[in-house]
């Protein structure tokens, strides 16, 4: 967000690249995502946000990434790929057993043979004589980052080691980032092509953005609060996380029982060691965020809480019942954030049961947090002017999906609310994103299921669960969307976004 769109009234859809349509079993950065900025454009949004762009971990989850910074190759486009000639063999038809639903494992091993084939065309493309040295400068300048090798060596390692977490390891092979003693030289074209794969993933994310910029769409990234334990993140940086000498989490990050949970949510991701972050002068914080800060214009943090207090559970609690409140760092650390980045646009999310002193840390910077209309439907003071509005999220039914299992009475009391008679269907649906729209909330964003009034079939995710059918939805096709052009742009037009 630039500085003079900082307190612009935008709307915005909420569309992760894996639920785009594509030929290749999951969403990538192809036409079909040059197509949906088309389509955001021309309904008047002024936002794409998106979930977390990470290696894929644990249930696929994009919560539980391998880094913090690399990208998952799945997302990258072999057709675009192609007409940079470095796939010259004509590109199979992909076996699409599941459509509608992103098939992450197939696709990976689909693509695989056709990255291989792109690395070695690439190879030959930098080497030589007749070298191309302005794209082999580019590359020797991105593998000069400094993650970028680290996560060759790191990914590479998990490949010699049947992708077991770093902690189970042979020993030298774990410590190999700490003390250099393991012997890699036998593992360097495996690296190399894992900083190959990075490298495209940059290219082709960073001339969709341009796209978008230019489209005058915002691009909105989520980064998650925590790592997983199975990351480079915790590998590299051991010293900034709770673990044991077996590099095992002590502690593991999750909430109490809430809304969602009976038991809590225990998400299994290692504590922070915020005495030594603190004592580093937040460097781990300052790394994720401004490298954030150049893939996305606008930042979510997910779980802003814990920069207050955290949920803190023994290890050997199999549920998130047990656990404590730690008061965290917060000030000093978004103290430090805006002293070296004063620009950066951070989006808290702020939802759950909060002590106040949550809200007032967010205030303190004038962050916009967040307000879901589905909690509060019924609440008829409405979002605050510095918040983002949704219908809901990405971890909420969809809007369809959550009137059909309201109770008589409470459905009432919506439709009342909402000036209507329609039972649930789309235009009742319509009805909520228009005030959404509407609201006094500077930012409205709308998952890309509700402008379509899909029912629950299209969630996509269901927190406390792991695994299918959690970020499998996809579309097969953007022309439902696309005939929504009208419709939205009016809506859009109408509430002076």
């Amino acid at each position: 967000m630039t500085m003079e769109a900082k307190n612009k009234r935008m709307g915005g859809v909420l569309m992760p690249i894996s639920s785009l349509p594509s030929a290749e079993g999951v969403g990538t950065f192809g036409k079909e995502a040059y197509r949906f900025v088309d389509i955001l454009a021309d309904m008047g949004m002024k936002i794409w946000q998106i979930l977390p762009l990470n290696p894929l971990g644990y249930g696929n989850s994009p919560y539980q990434p391998f880094s913090s910074y690399a990208g998952d190759p799945v997302y990258l486009d072999l057709g675009l790929m192609a007409e940079e000639g470095l796939i010259k063999s004509t590109l199979s038809k992909y076996d699409n057993k599941t459509p509608g639903k992103a098939d992450y494992t197939a696709t990976a091993s689909y693509k695989a043979p056709y990255f291989r084939e792109a690395f070695e065309s690439f190879k030959e493309k930098i080497g030589g004589e007749n070298a191309d040295t302005a794209l082999k400068a580019e590359y020797e300048a991105f593998k000069a980052l400094f993650w970028v090798r680290p996560y060759g060596i790191f990914i590479t390692l998990k490949a010699k080691n049947d992708m077991r977490c770093w902690n189970e390891w042979p020993r030298e092979e774990q410590d190999y980032i700490l003390d250099g003693k393991f012997d890699i030289t036998p593992y360097e074209d495996d690296i190399e092509y894992a900083m190959f794969l990075q490298f495209m993933f940059c290219r082709q994310w960073n001339r969709l953005k341009k796209y978008a910029n230019e489209k005058g769409i915002l691009l909105m990234g989520d980064i998650p609060f925590y790592v997983g334990i199975d990351s480079l993140d915790v590998w590299q940086g051991r010293k900034n996380f709770l673990l044991d000498k077996d590099g095992h989490p002590r502690f593991i990050a999750g909430v109490p029982p809430d809304y969602f949970s009976e038991t809590g949510q225990r998400w299994g991701n290692p504590i922070y060691d915020w005495d030594n972050l603190e004592a580093d002068g937040f460097k781990f914080w300052l790394d994720r965020l401004s490298y954030s800060a150049k893939l996305y214009d606008i930042i979510r943090i997910d779980h802003f809480r814990a920069f207050d207090t955290y949920w803190k559970i023994p290890s050997s609690c199999p549920t998130a019942v047990e656990g404590e409140w730690i008061e965290a760092p917060g000030y000093k650390l978004f103290d430090t954030v805006y002293e070296k980045m004063p620009d950066i646009q951070i989006v808290a999310e702020d939802l759950g049961d909060l002590r106040p002193e949550v809200l007032v840390l967010r205030d303190h910077y004038n962050l916009p947090g967040m307000y879901i209309e589905q909690f509060s439907a019924l609440d008829k003071k409405g979002p605050a002017e510095n918040q983002l509005i949704y219908t809901g999220t990405h971890d909420n039914q969809t809007t369809l999906g959550w009137l059909k299992d309201l109770d008589k009475k409470t459905l009432g009391k919506v439709k009342r609310r909402f000036f209507t008679f329609a039972n649930p269907g789309e235009k009742l649906v319509w009805k909520i994103l228009n005030y959404v729209y509407k609201s006094r909330a500077n930012l409205a964003i709308v998952p890309a299921f509700d402008l379509l009034a899909l029912d629950d079939a299209a969630r996509l995710n269901t927190p406390g669960t792991v695994g299918s059918p959690n970020w499998e939805w996809r579309l097969t096709s953007l022309d439902g969307l696309s005939e929504k052009i009208p419709a939205a742009k009016k809506m859009i037009t109408e509430s002076g976004r």
